[in-house]
C-alpha cells in the first residue's frame, strides 16, 4: 500500500524513491511486524487472561510442565495480525504471490482458531484430525492451483536439487500434489513442534529471513543466474512477507521465550507453517526447506515412529513424543531442549545457505 504513495511522493523528493527498494521496504516490513507484536502483545495477553483462554497440558507429559497450565494460549493471533498489517503496509499487493500468502496464513490461522476454540470448550480433539486435514488440504489445492495456472517460465515448476550444477526435475502435473504435500507437510510439522516455550518460534523466525534471501534472488534476474538459482519473476517481492514473518516472530518470542506468557497455539502454528511451505513453492526450494527445518522433520517423524511402533509392537521407541518431550523426561532441562534446537537451526539454515555457492 505504501509502495503506491512513495511512487507519488517520489515526483516531489527524490529521497522517497528508496522507499520503492526491496530491500528498504523489508527492512520496513520487519520493524512493523515487530513493533507491533510489542504494542498488543501485552493486550492480547491481558484479553486472553481475562477470558481464560489457557493451555490444557497434557497429563502424561513431563510433571515441570504442571505450571504451564493455564498460560494464554492463541497468540498467534498476534503473529497473524502483524504480519498481515506490515505485509499490507509495505507489501506490493499486485504482486502474485502476496496476496496468495496472506490468504493462505489467514486461511490456515483460521482452521487453527476453530480448532483452538474447540479444544478449550472441553474437546480434546479439536476439530478431528481427519477434518483438519481436509480443510487444510483445499486451501492448499487453492493456493497451489492458482500457482500453477499463473505459471510464467517452466522454472516455476522444476524441483531444485540443491549442492549440485544446477541439477532440476522437470514436475509437470506432478507440481500439484507436490506442492500440497509440502504445504500441509509443514504447517503440521511446525505445529507438532511448538510444545515448548518459544521452541518453534525461533527456527521459524531463521528460516523465514533464510528464505527471504532466496527468495530475493531469485527475483533478481542477474543474482539469480550469477548463483545459480532459478529466476522467479516478482519472487523478490515474498522477501517483504518472509521479513514481516521473521519481525512478528521475534516480537512475538519476547512474550513466548521461557518461561512463557503466552503460546502461540494451532493457530499461530499451522499459518506459519503453511507459509513456510508455500514460500518454499514459490521460490522452488522446497528440499532446501527440508534441510533448514530439519528440526520440524525430525519432530514429526520421532511422532510417526512412535505411533507406528506403539500399533505394531506395543511398545513405544521413545519415552514420549515429539522428540523434545523424550529429551525432558531424560532428565534435560526445557530451556536446554529449547536452546539445544534452536543451535541446531542455526547450523541447518547455514548449511542451506551454503548452497547458494555450492553449485
Amino acid at each position: 500500500m505504501f509502495l503506491f504513495f512513495a511512487d507519488q511522493l517520489t515526483e516531489f523528493y527524490s529521497a522517497f524513491n528508496a522507499l520503492t527498494y526491496i530491500t528498504t521496504r523489508g527492512i520496513l516490513s520487519a520493524l512493523t511486524a515487530l513493533l507491533v507484536s510489542f504494542v498488543l502483545g501485552p493486550i492480547l495477553i491481558q484479553k486472553l487472561s481475562f477470558n481464560d483462554i489457557g493451555e490444557s497440558i497434557r497429563q502424561d507429559g513431563p510433571e515441570s510442565h504442571s505450571v504451564k497450565e493455564g498460560t494464554p494460549t492463541m497468540g498467534g493471533l498476534l503473529i497473524l495480525f502483524s504480519i498481515t498489517i506490515s505485509t499490507l503496509i509495505w507489501g506490493d499487493l499486485s504482486s502474485r504471490y502476496i496476496v496468495n500468502i496472506l490468504l493462505v496464513i489467514i486461511s490456515f490461522g483460521f482452521i487453527g482458531f476453530i480448532d483452538d476454540y474447540m479444544k478449550l470448550k472441553g474437546n480434546s480433539d479439536g476439530m478431528g484430525p481427519a477434518v483438519k486435514f481436509i480443510t487444510q488440504f483445499f486451501v492448499a489445492f487453492a493456493s497451489v492451483f492458482f500457482l500453477f495456472n499463473s505459471i510464467q517460465s517452466p522454472a516455476e515448476t522444476e524441483l531444485v536439487i540443491p549442492y549440485t550444477n544446477n541439477l532440476t526435475l522437470q514436475m509437470g502435473w506432478f507440481f500439484l500434489p507436490f506442492s500440497i504435500f509440502v504445504i500441509v507437510g509443514s504447517s503440521n510439522a511446525v505445529n507438532l513442534t511448538d510444545g515448548l516455550d518459544g521452541l518453534a518460534t525461533m527456527p521459524t523466525v531463521m528460516i523465514a529471513a533464510a528464505l527471504g534471501i532466496f527468495a530475493y534472488v531469485a527475483g533478481n534476474i542477474n543474482m539469480s543466474d550469477y548463483l545459480g538459482v532459478p529466476y522467479i519473476k516478482d519472487a523478490g517481492e515474498v522477501f517483504i512477507i518472509c521479513a514481516a514473518i521473521a519481525g512478528s516472530g521475534l516480537g512475538f518470542l519476547w512474550f513466548n521465550t521461557y518461561p512463557a506468557q503466552v503460546f502461540m497455539g494451532d493457530v499461530g502454528a499451522l499459518s506459519l507453517g503453511a507459509a513456510l511451505g508455500l514460500i518454499a513453492v514459490i521460490i522452488r526450494q522446497e528440499l532446501i526447506l527440508a534441510i533448514m527445518g530439519g528440526v520440524f522433520i525430525l519432530e514429526t517423524i520421532s511422532v510417526i515412529l512412535q505411533v507406528g511402533s506403539f500399533k505394531l509392537t506395543g511398545r513405544r521407541m521413545f519415552n514420549m513424543a515429539p522428540i523434545h518431550h523424550h529429551f525432558e523426561l531424560k532428565g534435560w532441562a526445557e530451556p536446554k531442549v529449547i536452546v539445544r534446537f534452536w543451535i541446531i537451526t542455526v547450523i541447518l539454515v547455514l548449511i542451506g545457505l551454503a548452497s547458494l555457492k555450492l553449485r
